[in-house]
């Protein structure tokens, strides 16, 4: 066997609070790698309603890699979120119509800081909160009820309000090395066969088998 089915929506029998949650996002605008998962008891299977003010006449995308574990509660504040801050009042009157359309911002008029992307192997803890545009990198770990308003580096530990990274993981070389090998792109069989490395912590082992 090469691991659990990643087109099972709930790999772990017994257990529905886990979900591939791959295998139930609709929305062209969320993309999420194979064996990430979100661990809820409450309808994990709905996810997407953890992506916050996501309005698709914005466009921009919530793009999460492969073996990511969501905890409980996290969530991501995207574009939509932003009001217009230069005139006196930042209450989005435009939204409303019925007249009030005539103050309709242009773009330009709001901060729009691109599409949010997490990398693979990340972890991110119960409800924790990530903030439009941040770039999450390969291997990080975000901690519990962290607001994660700035990107964080590959292979980092971020926590907080608001998040900082408070350690590296590894050493720097290292870091690049685990980058460059990015086993979480390998096929099933090969991880499989490979687990002892990749959960192990000597990089020696890793390189050579990539």
């Amino acid at each position: 066997m090469n691991g659990p089915d990643p087109t099972t929506p709930h790999p772990m029998t017994g257990f529905p609070q886990v979900c591939y949650v791959k295998n139930t996002v609709n929305n062209p605008n969320i993309v999420i790698g194979d064996y990430t998962y979100y661990d809820d008891p409450d309808a994990p299977e709905d996810f997407e309603r953890n992506v916050l003010y996501h309005y698709p006449f914005i466009g921009d995308k919530l793009i999460i890699g492969k073996f990511c574990a969501l905890g409980r509660g996290a969530k991501f504040v995207m574009n939509g979120a932003n009001h217009k801050l230069t005139g006196f009042s930042a209450y989005p009157f435009f939204i409303f119509g019925n007249g009030w359309e005539k103050v309709r911002p242009q773009p330009s008029d709001l901060s729009y800081k691109g599409d949010t992307v997490v990398g693979n192997d990340v972890w991110i803890g119960y409800d924790a909160l990530i903030m439009p545009g941040v770039r999450i990198g390969n291997g990080a770990i975000v901690g519990a009820r962290a607001v994660v308003s700035k990107d964080v580096p590959a292979y980092a530990v971020a926590a907080g309000n608001p998040a900082r990274v408070v350690k590296m993981r590894f050493p720097p070389k290292v870091i690049v090395e685990l980058e460059r090998i990015a086993w979480w792109n390998w096929p099933a069989e090969k991880i499989t066969r490979h687990l002892p490395a990749i959960v192990g912590a000597d990089i020696e082992a890793l390189r050579a088998i990539a």
